[in-house]
């Protein structure tokens, strides 16, 4: 049923896109509103993670615009909302948590294998450019729960409702914002402290290997895409324009990239949406704030930790980074190219079950 429902809200529709989304979630959640009335709790678990799944589609069909935008609030609340109560549903504890951070707090979620108090590895998950963490769930939570291994995932800075509600961007050096989490990890009696693994996704598999490089308490790292750098590839822009962003001609260069972004609404999409959740004062600003999410080969010999870098075959946008970032690599590394993975994004299983497979193995050996 998921796939047709997905189809169905991908399919090209007049303006339809937030409205099939939103119009799918509300029938999705209407069966599992059902299924809960009969008693029939897995149905309404994945009734409601559907729910979610497609509110959180209709709100990123709004990320063009500013993050106090109220619309996409009310959507991104309602995906939060329905990704708990499926949450809930399932046979090991759940929490939603506040992880302490600066002068404030980063949302998060435990999830525990068990009841039984024993501690256990634990996965934790970063997110990537435009992700939050109830993603982190379906690409590697669930799967982390059946192997044993309990699950911590969070929005940092930039990310979810750090940045949607708190209006806090991304910044580079996330060992700021990683350590803390790991701090939390280890006051939790349930985690094994000497067995954490991080899991970062697309520009979170970069932030995890630089909070690596810092941070040698986790027992292994999974970066899944293998990016070194983040400078100019969402969007990939043109030699010309990013010479003149360089050389700050940005008024040239703002001119150029607005016709890229009417030609293109992907290359809009990401230009705009990275201006606000970079906290930049201009799309040329952003492209230039993307160099500073860059590790050098000397940055990669610091990290200390086993380290599995996973590389779609087909990943054009950062086509050679993860064997770049696995050659420079002093401690234990291991490069998996996934053949028939494609995009190891959201919404496909036979994608997320080679990933599995590879995270998996490798940290059978690990442990």
């Amino acid at each position: 049923m998921f796939d047709d429902e997905a189809r169905a809200t991908t399919m090209p529709l007049p303006d339809g896109d937030e409205a099939a989304w939103r119009a799918t979630a509300v029938q999705t959640a209407r069966l599992g509103e059902e299924a809960l009335e009969t008693g029939d709790l897995v149905s309404a678990r994945e009734a409601f993670l559907r729910t979610s799944d497609h509110y959180r589609g209709a709100a990123a069909c709004r990320r063009e615009g500013p993050p106090n935008d109220p619309a996409a609030l009310g959507l991104s609340r309602c995906a939060r909302d329905y990704f708990c109560r499926a949450a809930e549903l399932l046979d090991g504890p759940f929490a939603e948590v506040s992880i302490p951070y600066e002068d404030g707090e980063m949302p998060g979620y435990l999830f525990l294998v068990d009841d039984s108090g024993t501690a256990r590895p634990t996965v934790v998950y970063t997110g990537g450019f435009d992700s939050t963490c109830e993603e982190g769930y379906a690409l590697i939570g669930a799967a982390a729960l059946e192997c044993g291994y309990h699950f911590l995932a969070y929005d940092g800075p930039g990310q979810g409702s750090m940045v949607r509600e708190k209006r806090i961007p991304f910044r580079p050096d996330w060992e700021n914002v990683l350590g803390p989490v790991v701090d939390y990890a280890l006051s939790v009696p349930e985690i094994d402290g000497d067995k954490l693994v991080q899991f970062g996704s697309g520009l979170g598999g970069q932030l995890v290997a630089r909070h690596a490089v810092h941070d040698h308490r986790s027992a292994a790292v999974i970066h899944n895409g293998g990016m070194t750098t983040f400078y100019a590839s969402w969007p990939q822009l043109p030699e010309a324009i990013l010479e003149l962003i360089e050389e700050e001609h940005d008024d040239e260069a703002t001119a150029l990239l607005e016709t890229l972004a009417k030609e293109d609404p992907g290359v809009r999409s990401r230009l705009r949406y990275g201006r606000w959740s970079f906290g930049a004062r201009s799309t040329a600003d952003y492209v230039r704030k993307t160099a500073e999410y860059t590790l050098t080969a000397n940055d990669v010999q610091e990290i200390r930790t086993p380290v599995l870098v996973l590389e779609a075959e087909d990943d054009t946008a950062f086509a050679g980074q993860a064997s770049n970032f696995a050659r420079a690599m002093t401690a234990p590394v291991h490069h998996v190219v996934l053949r028939s993975a494609g995009d190891t994004g959201r919404h496909r299983p036979e994608a997320t079950s080679v990933l599995h497979r590879a995270v998996f193995d490798f940290l059978a050996k690990v442990r």
